[in-house]
Protein backbone atom coordinates (compact mmCIF):
# COMPACT_ATOMS: atom_id res chain seq x y z
CA UNK A 1 0.00 0.00 0.00
CA UNK A 2 0.95 3.42 -0.80
CA UNK A 3 1.51 5.82 2.30
CA UNK A 4 -0.64 8.57 2.42
CA UNK A 5 0.82 11.81 3.83
CA UNK A 6 -2.94 12.69 5.15
CA UNK A 7 -2.98 9.24 7.01
CA UNK A 8 -0.11 10.53 9.35
CA UNK A 9 -2.41 14.13 9.82
CA UNK A 10 -5.66 12.60 10.22
CA UNK A 11 -4.47 10.07 12.75
CA UNK A 12 -3.26 13.24 15.14
CA UNK A 13 -6.74 13.92 15.21
CA UNK A 14 -8.36 11.20 16.30
CA UNK A 15 -10.60 11.04 19.67
CA UNK A 16 -10.70 14.91 20.06
CA UNK A 17 -14.66 15.12 19.87
CA UNK A 18 -14.65 16.15 16.67
CA UNK A 19 -15.91 14.78 13.31
CA UNK A 20 -13.18 13.88 11.20
CA UNK A 21 -14.03 14.54 7.41
CA UNK A 22 -12.02 13.57 4.33
CA UNK A 23 -12.67 15.45 0.80
CA UNK A 24 -11.97 14.77 -2.54
CA UNK A 25 -12.11 13.74 -5.76
CA UNK A 26 -13.37 10.51 -6.90
CA UNK A 27 -11.04 7.48 -6.77
CA UNK A 28 -8.23 9.34 -4.94
CA UNK A 29 -8.27 6.91 -2.39
CA UNK A 30 -10.34 8.04 0.55
CA UNK A 31 -11.90 5.04 1.49
CA UNK A 32 -8.73 3.09 1.52
CA UNK A 33 -7.59 5.51 3.12
CA UNK A 34 -10.33 5.64 5.94
CA UNK A 35 -10.07 2.27 6.12
CA UNK A 36 -6.84 1.17 7.21
CA UNK A 37 -7.15 3.68 9.58
CA UNK A 38 -9.94 2.22 11.23
CA UNK A 39 -8.64 -1.36 11.02
CA UNK A 40 -5.59 -0.57 13.13
CA UNK A 41 -7.63 1.08 15.67
CA UNK A 42 -8.65 -2.30 17.18
CA UNK A 43 -12.19 -0.85 18.03
CA UNK A 44 -15.52 -1.59 17.02
CA UNK A 45 -16.56 0.10 13.79
CA UNK A 46 -19.56 0.31 11.78
CA UNK A 47 -19.49 1.38 8.10
CA UNK A 48 -22.16 3.06 6.08
CA UNK A 49 -21.99 3.54 2.86
CA UNK A 50 -23.95 6.50 0.80
CA UNK A 51 -23.54 4.22 -2.31
CA UNK A 52 -25.93 1.79 -0.91
CA UNK A 53 -29.92 2.34 -1.33
CA UNK A 54 -30.64 0.68 1.16
CA UNK A 55 -28.37 2.50 3.33
CA UNK A 56 -29.57 6.06 2.56
CA UNK A 57 -33.53 4.87 2.73
CA UNK A 58 -32.81 3.43 6.39
CA UNK A 59 -30.73 6.84 7.05
CA UNK A 60 -32.50 9.37 5.40
CA UNK A 61 -34.27 11.76 7.53
CA UNK A 62 -33.63 9.32 10.84
CA UNK A 63 -34.80 9.87 13.96
CA UNK A 64 -31.68 9.83 17.01
CA UNK A 65 -33.59 7.26 18.78
CA UNK A 66 -32.87 5.33 15.99
CA UNK A 67 -29.39 5.81 14.60
CA UNK A 68 -28.69 5.42 18.42
CA UNK A 69 -30.68 1.66 17.61
CA UNK A 70 -28.24 1.27 14.72
CA UNK A 71 -24.91 2.76 16.27
CA UNK A 72 -25.05 0.38 19.01
CA UNK A 73 -21.98 -0.40 20.61
CA UNK A 74 -19.76 0.43 17.78
CA UNK A 75 -17.33 3.06 19.23
CA UNK A 76 -16.03 4.25 15.54
CA UNK A 77 -18.69 5.15 12.72
CA UNK A 78 -17.73 5.79 8.89
CA UNK A 79 -20.13 7.56 7.04
CA UNK A 80 -18.79 6.88 3.22
CA UNK A 81 -19.63 9.17 0.53
CA UNK A 82 -21.80 11.32 2.67
CA UNK A 83 -22.75 13.41 0.21
CA UNK A 84 -25.20 10.51 -1.22
CA UNK A 85 -27.71 10.89 1.72
CA UNK A 86 -30.62 13.46 2.45
CA UNK A 87 -29.73 16.08 5.44
CA UNK A 88 -26.23 14.15 5.46
CA UNK A 89 -25.36 17.22 8.00
CA UNK A 90 -28.14 16.72 10.60
CA UNK A 91 -27.08 13.08 10.66
CA UNK A 92 -23.82 13.58 10.75
CA UNK A 93 -24.23 16.20 13.53
CA UNK A 94 -26.45 13.92 15.29
CA UNK A 95 -23.93 11.16 16.19
CA UNK A 96 -20.93 14.43 16.71
CA UNK A 97 -23.48 15.54 19.52
CA UNK A 98 -25.52 12.92 21.22
CA UNK A 99 -22.65 10.12 20.65
CA UNK A 100 -19.74 11.48 22.79
CA UNK A 101 -17.68 8.27 22.82
CA UNK A 102 -17.99 7.49 18.99
CA UNK A 103 -15.35 8.68 16.94
CA UNK A 104 -17.13 9.98 13.42
CA UNK A 105 -15.03 9.51 9.99
CA UNK A 106 -17.05 10.94 6.66
CA UNK A 107 -15.57 10.82 3.56
CA UNK A 108 -17.16 12.93 0.50
CA UNK A 109 -16.56 13.12 -2.73
CA UNK A 110 -17.92 16.57 -3.60
CA UNK A 111 -17.74 19.68 -1.09
CA UNK A 112 -20.55 21.01 -2.28
CA UNK A 113 -23.20 18.41 -2.27
CA UNK A 114 -22.47 18.46 1.69
CA UNK A 115 -22.55 21.87 1.86
CA UNK A 116 -25.82 21.99 -0.11
CA UNK A 117 -27.67 19.23 1.60
CA UNK A 118 -26.44 20.25 5.60
CA UNK A 119 -28.97 22.09 7.36
CA UNK A 120 -27.31 22.19 10.49
CA UNK A 121 -24.08 22.90 10.13
CA UNK A 122 -21.00 21.06 11.85
CA UNK A 123 -18.98 24.34 12.18
CA UNK A 124 -16.93 23.68 15.03
CA UNK A 125 -17.78 20.16 15.47
CA UNK A 126 -15.41 18.77 12.70
CA UNK A 127 -12.00 18.47 11.48
CA UNK A 128 -11.30 18.47 7.68
CA UNK A 129 -8.58 17.21 5.18
CA UNK A 130 -8.63 16.76 1.57
CA UNK A 131 -7.42 14.19 -0.37
CA UNK A 132 -6.41 14.77 -3.33
CA UNK A 133 -4.64 12.21 -6.67
CA UNK A 134 -0.93 10.53 -5.09
CA UNK A 135 1.99 12.81 -4.93
CA UNK A 136 5.23 13.17 -6.45
CA UNK A 137 6.23 13.20 -2.59
CA UNK A 138 4.17 9.95 -1.85
CA UNK A 139 5.67 8.05 -5.05
CA UNK A 140 9.13 9.10 -4.29
CA UNK A 141 8.66 7.83 -1.33
CA UNK A 142 7.02 4.70 -2.24
CA UNK A 143 9.50 3.71 -4.81
CA UNK A 144 12.60 6.13 -4.31
CA UNK A 145 13.29 9.45 -5.29
CA UNK A 146 15.56 7.94 -8.97
CA UNK A 147 12.76 5.98 -10.06
CA UNK A 148 9.71 8.41 -9.83
CA UNK A 149 11.85 11.07 -11.20
CA UNK A 150 13.01 9.07 -13.90
CA UNK A 151 8.74 9.01 -14.68
CA UNK A 152 8.21 12.85 -15.06
CA UNK A 153 7.21 12.62 -18.58
CA UNK A 154 4.95 9.84 -18.06
CA UNK A 155 3.71 11.75 -14.65
CA UNK A 156 2.77 15.00 -16.39
CA UNK A 157 0.86 13.03 -19.40
CA UNK A 158 -1.02 10.69 -16.91
CA UNK A 159 -1.69 11.81 -13.71
CA UNK A 160 -1.49 10.47 -10.38
CA UNK A 161 -4.91 8.70 -10.01
CA UNK A 162 -4.13 5.53 -7.70
CA UNK A 163 -5.04 2.97 -10.56
CA UNK A 164 -3.32 4.87 -13.23
CA UNK A 165 -0.17 5.20 -11.59
CA UNK A 166 1.39 1.93 -12.20
CA UNK A 167 -0.25 1.32 -15.26
CA UNK A 168 1.34 1.07 -19.10
CA UNK A 169 0.13 4.10 -21.12
CA UNK A 170 -2.35 2.32 -23.40
CA UNK A 171 -4.08 0.96 -20.03
CA UNK A 172 -3.77 4.23 -18.56
CA UNK A 173 -5.40 5.95 -21.00
CA UNK A 174 -8.23 3.24 -21.19
CA UNK A 175 -8.62 4.32 -17.20
CA UNK A 176 -7.87 7.86 -17.26
CA UNK A 177 -11.10 8.15 -20.26
CA UNK A 178 -13.63 6.06 -17.79
CA UNK A 179 -12.27 8.24 -15.20
CA UNK A 180 -12.94 11.35 -16.59
CA UNK A 181 -16.62 10.39 -17.78
CA UNK A 182 -17.25 8.97 -14.05
CA UNK A 183 -15.98 12.24 -12.72
CA UNK A 184 -18.33 14.52 -15.34
CA UNK A 185 -21.24 12.31 -15.36
CA UNK A 186 -21.38 10.51 -12.41
CA UNK A 187 -21.47 13.76 -9.86
CA UNK A 188 -21.89 16.43 -11.16
CA UNK A 189 -24.41 15.64 -13.93
CA UNK A 190 -26.65 14.47 -10.60
CA UNK A 191 -26.02 17.87 -9.11
CA UNK A 192 -29.75 20.11 -9.45
CA UNK A 193 -27.67 22.66 -11.06
CA UNK A 194 -27.01 21.53 -14.07
CA UNK A 195 -29.55 22.38 -16.61
CA UNK A 196 -27.47 21.57 -19.61
CA UNK A 197 -24.97 19.05 -19.24
CA UNK A 198 -24.02 19.10 -23.08
CA UNK A 199 -22.68 22.62 -22.21
CA UNK A 200 -20.64 21.22 -19.06
CA UNK A 201 -18.91 18.77 -21.68
CA UNK A 202 -17.95 21.79 -23.86
CA UNK A 203 -16.53 23.92 -21.33
CA UNK A 204 -14.16 21.35 -20.19
CA UNK A 205 -13.21 20.96 -23.40
CA UNK A 206 -12.67 24.52 -23.99
CA UNK A 207 -10.87 25.05 -20.29
CA UNK A 208 -8.86 22.19 -21.27
CA UNK A 209 -7.80 23.90 -24.42
CA UNK A 210 -6.91 26.91 -22.84
CA UNK A 211 -4.79 25.45 -19.79
CA UNK A 212 -1.85 27.78 -18.63
CA UNK A 213 -3.82 31.09 -20.16
CA UNK A 214 -5.91 33.49 -18.96
CA UNK A 215 -9.40 32.89 -19.07
CA UNK A 216 -12.00 34.90 -20.14
CA UNK A 217 -15.54 33.81 -18.98
CA UNK A 218 -17.47 36.21 -22.00
CA UNK A 219 -15.07 34.81 -24.58
CA UNK A 220 -15.27 31.29 -23.32
CA UNK A 221 -19.13 31.48 -23.38
CA UNK A 222 -19.07 32.62 -26.68
CA UNK A 223 -16.95 29.76 -27.85
CA UNK A 224 -19.41 27.07 -26.36
CA UNK A 225 -22.43 29.13 -27.03
CA UNK A 226 -23.40 30.13 -23.35
CA UNK A 227 -23.87 32.88 -21.13
CA UNK A 228 -20.90 34.47 -19.18
CA UNK A 229 -22.65 34.01 -15.89
CA UNK A 230 -23.47 30.27 -16.76
CA UNK A 231 -19.55 29.51 -17.72
CA UNK A 232 -18.89 31.20 -14.31
CA UNK A 233 -21.73 29.25 -12.20
CA UNK A 234 -20.58 25.37 -14.20
CA UNK A 235 -17.04 26.29 -13.41
CA UNK A 236 -17.43 26.85 -9.67
CA UNK A 237 -19.41 23.53 -9.56
CA UNK A 238 -16.32 22.08 -11.11
CA UNK A 239 -14.11 23.67 -8.77
CA UNK A 240 -16.09 21.88 -5.57
CA UNK A 241 -16.09 19.08 -7.37
CA UNK A 242 -12.48 18.43 -7.43
CA UNK A 243 -12.53 18.99 -10.93
CA UNK A 244 -10.39 21.99 -11.33
CA UNK A 245 -8.81 24.84 -9.68
CA UNK A 246 -8.58 28.16 -10.23
CA UNK A 247 -5.84 31.22 -9.94
CA UNK A 248 -6.37 34.67 -9.57
CA UNK A 249 -4.75 37.57 -11.00
CA UNK A 250 -2.69 39.83 -8.17
CA UNK A 251 -3.78 43.58 -8.30
CA UNK A 252 -2.73 46.04 -5.77
CA UNK A 253 -0.18 48.38 -6.68
CA UNK A 254 0.64 49.09 -10.54
CA UNK A 255 -1.63 50.75 -12.88
CA UNK A 256 -1.62 48.82 -15.74
CA UNK A 257 -2.08 45.44 -13.45
CA UNK A 258 -4.90 43.32 -14.96
CA UNK A 259 -7.78 43.17 -11.96
CA UNK A 260 -10.15 40.67 -12.55
CA UNK A 261 -7.84 38.11 -14.38
CA UNK A 262 -7.94 34.01 -13.77
CA UNK A 263 -6.22 30.66 -14.54
CA UNK A 264 -7.98 27.74 -14.26
CA UNK A 265 -6.12 24.14 -13.75
CA UNK A 266 -7.11 20.70 -13.79
CA UNK A 267 -6.66 18.57 -10.52
CA UNK A 268 -5.04 15.97 -12.47
CA UNK A 269 -2.92 16.41 -15.79
CA UNK A 270 -4.16 12.44 -17.12
CA UNK A 271 -7.84 13.90 -16.35
CA UNK A 272 -7.13 17.12 -18.51
CA UNK A 273 -5.40 15.27 -21.08
CA UNK A 274 -7.75 12.74 -21.14
CA UNK A 275 -10.50 15.42 -21.99
CA UNK A 276 -8.74 16.38 -25.13
CA UNK A 277 -7.56 12.88 -26.08
CA UNK A 278 -4.29 13.78 -26.37
CA UNK A 279 -1.74 11.62 -24.88
CA UNK A 280 1.04 12.44 -27.17
CA UNK A 281 4.69 12.77 -26.13
CA UNK A 282 5.94 15.74 -24.66
CA UNK A 283 8.40 16.06 -27.49
CA UNK A 284 5.57 16.34 -29.98
CA UNK A 285 3.42 18.76 -27.95
CA UNK A 286 3.02 22.31 -28.19
CA UNK A 287 1.78 22.52 -24.49
CA UNK A 288 4.35 21.13 -22.79
CA UNK A 289 4.66 24.51 -21.17
CA UNK A 290 1.14 24.75 -19.69
CA UNK A 291 1.16 20.58 -18.84
CA UNK A 292 4.94 21.42 -16.82
CA UNK A 293 2.63 24.34 -15.10
CA UNK A 294 -0.27 22.65 -14.57
CA UNK A 295 1.95 19.79 -12.71
CA UNK A 296 3.81 21.87 -10.16
CA UNK A 297 0.77 23.74 -9.39
CA UNK A 298 -1.29 20.65 -8.66
CA UNK A 299 1.78 19.10 -6.84
CA UNK A 300 2.49 22.53 -4.76
CA UNK A 301 -1.72 22.41 -4.07
CA UNK A 302 -1.20 19.12 -2.72
CA UNK A 303 2.38 20.04 -0.51
CA UNK A 304 0.42 22.90 0.94
CA UNK A 305 -3.29 21.58 2.27
CA UNK A 306 -1.00 18.69 3.45
CA UNK A 307 1.37 20.88 5.67
CA UNK A 308 -1.15 23.12 6.43
CA UNK A 309 1.03 25.67 4.73
CA UNK A 310 -1.41 28.96 4.64
CA UNK A 311 -1.38 31.69 1.77
CA UNK A 312 -3.21 33.04 -0.70
CA UNK A 313 -2.39 32.49 -4.49
CA UNK A 314 -2.72 34.14 -7.64
CA UNK A 315 -0.73 34.67 -10.81
CA UNK A 316 0.27 38.32 -12.28
CA UNK A 317 0.36 39.66 -15.11
CA UNK A 318 -0.29 43.44 -16.67
CA UNK A 319 -1.86 44.94 -19.51
CA UNK A 320 1.46 44.86 -21.38
CA UNK A 321 1.53 41.21 -21.37
CA UNK A 322 4.20 41.12 -18.28
CA UNK A 323 3.55 38.35 -16.34
CA UNK A 324 4.64 36.44 -13.47
CA UNK A 325 3.45 32.42 -13.31
CA UNK A 326 2.58 31.97 -9.89
CA UNK A 327 3.05 33.76 -6.54
CA UNK A 328 2.28 33.12 -2.91
CA UNK A 329 1.20 35.84 0.04
CA UNK A 330 2.05 33.94 3.12
CA UNK A 331 3.12 35.69 6.03
CA UNK A 332 2.89 39.32 4.37
CA UNK A 333 5.68 38.52 1.91
CA UNK A 334 5.25 37.97 -1.86
CA UNK A 335 7.24 34.28 -3.13
CA UNK A 336 7.14 34.74 -6.97
CA UNK A 337 7.76 31.74 -9.20
CA UNK A 338 8.78 30.97 -13.08
CA UNK A 339 8.45 27.68 -14.09
CA UNK A 340 10.39 26.72 -17.31
CA UNK A 341 10.40 23.37 -18.66
CA UNK A 342 13.86 24.41 -20.48
CA UNK A 343 16.07 26.46 -18.04
CA UNK A 344 18.83 26.69 -20.78
CA UNK A 345 18.03 30.80 -19.87
CA UNK A 346 17.56 32.61 -16.65
CA UNK A 347 13.93 33.89 -15.50
CA UNK A 348 13.90 37.35 -15.66
CA UNK A 349 11.24 38.81 -13.23
CA UNK A 350 9.71 41.91 -14.34
CA UNK A 351 11.30 45.20 -13.28
CA UNK A 352 7.91 46.94 -12.54
CA UNK A 353 6.62 43.91 -10.40
CA UNK A 354 9.92 43.87 -8.43
CA UNK A 355 9.44 48.10 -8.22
CA UNK A 356 5.86 48.04 -7.24
CA UNK A 357 6.39 44.78 -4.76
CA UNK A 358 9.74 45.38 -3.07
CA UNK A 359 10.83 42.90 -0.61
CA UNK A 360 9.11 40.05 -2.25
CA UNK A 361 11.19 36.42 -3.27
CA UNK A 362 11.38 35.56 -6.35
CA UNK A 363 12.59 31.95 -7.69
CA UNK A 364 12.82 29.94 -11.21
CA UNK A 365 11.20 26.38 -10.81
CA UNK A 366 12.25 24.07 -13.61
CA UNK A 367 12.85 20.26 -13.74
CA UNK A 368 16.01 20.46 -12.16
CA UNK A 369 15.23 21.71 -9.07
CA UNK A 370 11.35 21.48 -8.86
CA UNK A 371 11.86 18.61 -5.76
CA UNK A 372 11.06 21.24 -3.10
CA UNK A 373 8.73 23.05 -4.48
CA UNK A 374 6.78 20.42 -4.76
CA UNK A 375 7.65 18.96 -0.99
CA UNK A 376 10.30 16.80 -1.09
CA UNK A 377 12.71 17.68 1.71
Amino acid sequence: MIVRIQEHNIREWLNKGKAIIVTGPRQVGKTTLVRHITQSLDRKTLWITGDDPEARALLDNISLARLQAIVGQNEVVVVDEAQRFTNAGLMLKLITDQMPGVQLLVTGSSSLDIAAQTKESLTGRKFEFSLYPLSFVEMSRHHGFLAERSLLEHRMLYGYYPEVVDQEPKQAQKTLNDLSDGLMYKDILTLDQIKKPSLLVKLLQALALQLGSEVSYHEVAQLIGADPLTVEKYTDLLEQSFVVFRLPSLSRNARNEIRKGRKIYFLDNGIRNSIIKNFSPLALRTDTGALWENFLLAERMKRNAYTDYLCNTYFWRTTTQQEIDYIEDAGGKLYAFEFKWQSSKPARFPKSFLEAYPGSEVSLISRENFETFVGLE
